[in-house]
């Protein structure tokens, strides 16, 4: 079994801080990146009027390809970002008008990545994420709380996001191929 995994960044800029971090964990993991932002993804929609932009194809691509999500995605006012908040509405479209991609997702396993300016993540980011994974049958990794000081990353938390990666996602793909 050929395990393989994608970073989603879901951040209103392609090459920020986010992508620093997300930039950090592909070099260790080998993940594909999707970035949000080069996407056409409309809001939900209860009358499928966004069916034709580039949500059902990308999440076609993501479900018959990748065994391991890890979305990343910047903190913006206490909350996951509007592109990756959109991202998450439209997962909806998956459960009502194209049951067949949203079965697939059962038995993935899901990460999050959030970067933010301090070094603390408020109570409660995490919890669309880990309720998401739970509603879909998903395996939760955990996450990561991440932040970029003066352009670079930290050692300390090079040191936090290699554990992550060892601990999380590295544990899931090893205990998936046995």
């Amino acid at each position: 079994m050929n395990l393989k995994g994608v970073i989603i960044q879901g951040s209103s800029r392609s090459n920020g801080n986010t992508n620093k971090i997300v930039s950090f964990v592909q070099k260790e993991t080998s993940f594909d990146i999707i970035d949000l932002k080069s996407k056409q993804i409309g809001g939900f929609d209860y009358d499928s009027k966004n069916k034709d932009d580039d949500f059902l194809p990308l999440m076609e691509e993501i479900v018959n390809k990748y065994d391991t999500i890890i979305f990343a995605t910047p903190v913006y006012w206490y909350s996951m970002s509007g592109i990756m908040k959109n991202f998450f509405d439209r997962i909806a479209d998956c459960l009502k008008n194209e049951k067949e991609i949203g079965e697939k997702l059962q038995g993935k396993a899901m990460g999050m990545i959030s970067c933010g300016s301090d070094s603390e993540l408020k109570k409660g980011f995490e919890m669309p994420f880990v309720e998401t994974a739970n509603y879909l049958g998903m395996y939760y990794l955990g996450n990561v709380h991440t932040w970029v000081e003066n352009e670079i990353i930290s050692e300390s938390l090079k040191k936090d996001l290699t554990i992550f990666i060892e601990e999380k996602i590295n544990a899931v793909n090893s205990n998936a191929k046995n």
